[in-house]
């Protein structure tokens, strides 16, 4: 097996479904019809609301749902063997998150944009939305803490890396401010990326100086500075930072990317690592559990994660122009990061895998495997950097596409360049996530303290907008500082899982009210019911055998406790939704959709 050939078959398999599962999803189930306007026109306050050009909306939303998710995770779940991870990731993706995402972006367009947990309280009944509006709430304070740590770690004592990210945003804001008075998108965009990358060609040069020296910070005031460039990500009008930066963010990750591909065809790397591991049964060094469920918890972003239902009912579904555009900005992102994450796994299982597990296992733990390392020592001499027990996924990441990259003559003495660009690329590629993840946070607190707080509901208002942003970022950015998040990180994966089973319970109650034909409810009930078993027993293993098991290292109650009660949100919301579609199949589907085209249920 080489690396073309993946690339090669995942590619056609990806075109393949866009172009008739998504035109299928599109046409048929949801049926999108741009005789209609989108919110975005009819709340359009300049603000949140804001009709935006679809490749600037693709590049947003491709922007702020592929975080660490397809980097890391197919590099963590290459432990169990090239095979496992490649199958979830093409299966995952077509079947199940395209779909996740694109039904969870018409829901929220449906409702005006409202977030899931608005939608699940309209939908399913208010206890149903009670438990959404809080599994999300602890969701996305998890996911942005967790995101901020890997940058932390990134840009800690990193001018080079400091200083690239940072110049992206006051070059994001210029081309948010250009493009607002002169709708010229090609003249912004071509200005905006040539900086962009003047911006990380300087950054080796400013190491050594007084600027250097300044941007040399300790990890303790990078987490002070993360929350607060996010308070303005998310305070800010849409148009003049978020949207931008990522739009322009989005050029330097597909850019890598095709880059790695065009390295692949060149180099065409040997997979180094066999179909299966002997860890597909448990006891992984990586990875504690069997190769299911929990290639399906490991590997989320990149075939369906619970984290981009927070961007497709937050975000994007203010900036959708044509009703049209949700097939490309919501199916067609999704696979482009399902292609993403298969490069990354190929960058993984490239590596021979004693130098793999060497780098994601702690040293005392790789002695015990009985592996011996082969290029390891020369690959930490390239790089510059001492690569053993580097956990985690990025480094991994970073050294297999370097690998890959240096293998081409003319770049075959810049191996130190491109690890630190690639860590470079990685920081960038999660920043956009948090920045969108903060401000679709802020909607969260705004819709569910909203119901209490009624002023705070109030999107239009500049001091509630304010106020929200500042819980937001205060409610992830105390775990960063402080660093108790990591001990509750593991827990993300099982409930990212699960918020991606509740996008689509109510994309399938959606379907089942709208659709012309009942069977196309099975697009969400097939995912669903594979989702949700898979989360359920690797809570249920994970609280057993590890979290609540005082013989294991990870043993930890709290985690526990806090499975327990995720696990426990998603079985009310599963009942609720039981209750609300025996109502629904009461009705004959075309008195049901009459009904609802009249707004009496």
């Amino acid at each position: 097996m080489n690396g073309i050939t993946i690339v090669i078959g995942s590619v056609c398999i990806l075109l393949i479904a866009y172009r008739l599962y998504g035109t299928f999803m599109a046409a048929k189930v949801l049926k999108l019809d741009d005789r209609q306007p989108t919110p975005a026109h009819t709340l359009e306050d300049g603000k949140d609301y804001v009709p935006t050009n679809k490749w600037v909306t693709f590049g947003h939303h491709f922007a702020a749902i592929a975080a660490a998710g397809p980097l890391v995770g197919p590099i963590l779940a290459a432990q169990f063997g090239y095979l496992p991870g490649l199958i979830w990731l093409l299966v995952g993706a077509v079947i199940g998150g395209a779909v996740h995402d694109i039904v969870v972006l018409f829901a929220s367009m449906r409702q005006n944009g409202q977030s899931l947990s608005e939608i699940a309280k309209k939908e399913l009944g208010p206890v149903a939305g009670f438990c959404t509006g809080l599994a999300m709430l602890f969701i996305i304070t998890i996911t942005m803490a967790g995101l901020s740590l890997v940058i932390l770690n990134a840009l800690s004592n990193n001018p080079w890396g400091t200083f690239s990210v940072a110049a992206t945003i006051p070059i994001a804001m210029g081309v948010g401010l250009y493009h607002k008075k002169t709708g010229n998108l090609k003249l912004a965009t071509t200005v905006g990326f040539i900086l962009i990358l003047a911006a990380i060609a300087v950054g080796p040069s400013i190491q050594g100086t007084a600027l250097g020296d300044f941007l040399t910070l300790e990890p303790s005031t990078i987490a002070l500075a993360l929350p607060i460039y996010a308070f303005f990500a998310a305070a800010l009008p849409v148009w003049l930072l978020l949207a931008p930066r990522d739009y322009l963010s989005t050029f330097l990750k597909l850019g890598v990317f095709l880059a790695l591909i065009v390295g692949v065809f060149f180099v065409n790397p040997t997979v180094q690592f066999p179909a299966f591991t002997e860890f597909i049964n448990g006891g992984g060094p990586i990875i504690a559990g069997p190769v299911w469920p929990f290639v399906s918890i490991t590997i989320a972003c990149g075939a369906i994660s619970g984290f981009h239902a927070f961007i497709g009912s937050g975000t994007t579904p203010k900036m959708i122009n044509r009703w049209s555009d949700i097939k490309g900005v919501a199916f067609g992102a999704m696979l482009v990061e399902c292609l993403v994450a298969v490069m990354a796994l190929i960058a993984a299982v490239s590596l021979m895998p004693g130098d793999y597990f060497a780098i994601n296992s702690t040293p005392e733990k790789f002695a015990t495997l009985g592996m011996e390392t082969v290029h390891l020592d020369q690959l930490s001499n390239e790089v510059g950097m001492d690569l053993e027990g580097r956990t985690g996924g990025a480094i991994s990441l970073a050294v297999g596409m370097t690998y890959i990259f240096t293998e081409i003559p003319f770049f075959k003495h810049l191996a130190t360049f491109f690890f630190q660009f690639v860590i470079l690329f990685e920081a960038i590629f999660i920043l956009t996530a948090i920045d969108s993840g903060t401000r679709v946070a802020r909607y969260l607190i705004q819709d569910f303290i909203g119901s209490f707080i009624k002023p705070l509901k109030n999107l239009n208002s500049t001091p509630a907008n304010i106020v929200a942003s500042l819980l937001a970022c205060f409610m992830w950015g105390y775990l960063l500082y402080t660093g108790d998040i990591s001990s509750v990180w593991a827990l993300f994966g099982v409930s990212n899982q699960l918020m991606a089973s509740i996008g689509l319970i109510i994309g399938a109650t959606v379907i089942l009210k709208i659709a012309d034909k009942r069977i196309y409810v099975l697009t969400c009930l097939i995912p669903l019911a594979y989702l949700y078993i898979s989360v359920n027993y690797a809570g249920f293993w994970m609280v057993k055998n590890v979290y609540l098991n005082e013989a294991n290292a990870g043993y930890n109650v709290l985690n526990g406790v806090l499975s327990i009660i995720m696990l426990v949100l998603g079985v009310v919301i599963i009942v609720a939704t039981a209750l609300k579609w025996s109502k629904l199949l009461k009705y004959p589907q075309n008195v049901l959709t009459d009904r609802v085209r009249a707004g009496t249920l």
